[in-house]
């Protein structure tokens, strides 16, 4: 970690534009489902409450195309960050409008304001000039602990720290550190499972982690374009026949570098994609034509937990299986149980689905790290530069 961070520099008394990921989980009834984004934030908060700062914070949540819509409102992130600092959040009614710059303008040493949704403006994704620099004139710092959205060139996540000096959180300085010491200084064995959907999302992960780990599993959906690749009838499941080449590729590379590279040996398949599928458990080689794979078997499941034995630095990326549906969840859920069972290791969860999977299955406080961006994470491991990391002033 190269870079500035919030103890680098003098912050005593100043206005604070701290960029955090509060792109959290919600519930018909805008209930948060899952508060470790917010409960990750909480550090650099109080840190900069303690220094007697006044703190203006700014987040995105969900997918709101640049308009105003309140299905999309941070104000149930404002009440949750109320109850966990002990202090009224006051919040915003907009991001840069009337209301947001005399709250800001008001704010007093030792208050917290949340803005409302800063991609309720295309302008936020743009990373518009003109509106980084509003962003930018509410605050005398800027502090990025987003790491969920460092890997976007936003705004509020790269265009404002030309207008501010711009450090790191604790939160970005932790993923940092733990991703980047796993990555070129893992205890060994070192053990990777990837899953998720494509073999395109994670194909640049897999040849990174190839250079690095013993031992590299493969489940998910991604699993049956290395199944197709192999000559064999995926039937309906997920696949992308035009990614099969990558795939024998990954496999020959595994086999140059002496990398044990584990697919599924067998396949829970479904009829149909919902909860209540017909479902049975089939080889990996006999998946009928007109049914669909949904998560490993059983065979696989104890082949994989095997393999972690005596692991001392697991990675995880992206769910096994299908797992928002509990028969299809049994695969992802026996990682995580035998993951958070290992002893003196480093476990590391790859934030996403990976992240709420765990959350799901009440293990989160077992692992030793679960990030809090999955596009970021992965691109860290990949070796690519972050914007919202880059922007940030060197050391």
């Amino acid at each position: 970690m190269n870079k500035k961070t919030i103890k680098d520099i003098d912050l005593k008394n100043k206005k604070v534009f701290l960029r955090c990921d509060f792109n959290v989980p919600m519930d018909e009834n805008k209930n948060i489902t899952d508060k470790t984004r917010i409960i990750a934030a909480l550090p650099t908060i109080k840190y900069l409450l303690e220094n007697n700062c006044s703190v203006i914070l700014c987040s995105h949540l969900g997918r709101p195309k640049g308009e105003f819509n309140p299905d999309f409102s941070l104000e149930p992130v404002a009440k949750e960050l109320s109850k966990q600092l002990g202090k009224d959040v006051i919040m915003a009614k907009d991001v840069i409008g009337e209301d947001a710059k005399q709250k800001a303008k008001e704010l007093k040493n030792g208050e917290v304001m949340l803005l409302e949704n800063v991609r309720f403006h295309k302008e936020e994704t743009d990373n518009d000039e003109a509106f980084s620099k509003e962003l930018a004139s509410m605050g005398e710092i800027y502090v990025n602990d987003a790491f969920g959205a460092a890997h976007r060139a936003h705004s509020s996540t790269e265009g404002i720290a030309k207008f501010l000096p711009a450090v790191a959180g604790f939160l970005i300085e932790k993923e940092l550190k733990v991703l980047g010491d796993a990555i070129e200084n893992a205890e060994r064995p070192f053990v990777a499972i990837l899953g998720g959907a494509k073999v395109s999302d994670k194909i640049g992960v897999v040849d990174t982690l190839l250079d690095k780990v013993d031992v590299l599993m493969i489940g998910g959906g991604m699993a049956y374009t290395f199944f197709k690749a192999q000559g064999y009838s995926v039937g309906n499941s997920l696949c992308e026949p035009d990614k099969v080449d990558l795939a024998l590729a990954a496999m020959a590379k595994a086999k140059e570098k002496g990398v044990k590279f584990i697919l599924p040996v067998d396949t829970k398949v479904g009829k149909e994609f919902k909860p209540d599928t017909e479902s049975k458990t089939v080889a990996w080689t006999d998946i009928p034509d007109d049914w669909e794979g949904f998560d490993i078997g059983e065979k696989t499941i104890k082949m994989f937990i095997e393999n972690l034995q005596g692991a001392k630095t697991v990675i995880w990326n992206g769910p096994v299986g299908l797992s928002e549906f509990d028969q299809f969840a049994i695969g992802t859920n026996s990682i995580a149980k035998a993951l958070s069972e290992l002893e003196d290791a480093t476990t590391i969860i790859g934030g996403g689905d990976s992240a709420a999977a765990v959350a799901k299955f009440g293990l989160s406080d077992k692992m030793s790290h679960i990030s809090t961006g999955g596009g970021a994470s992965l691109e860290f491991i990949q070796g690519k530069k972050l914007p919202g990391i880059e922007c940030l002033l060197d050391k």
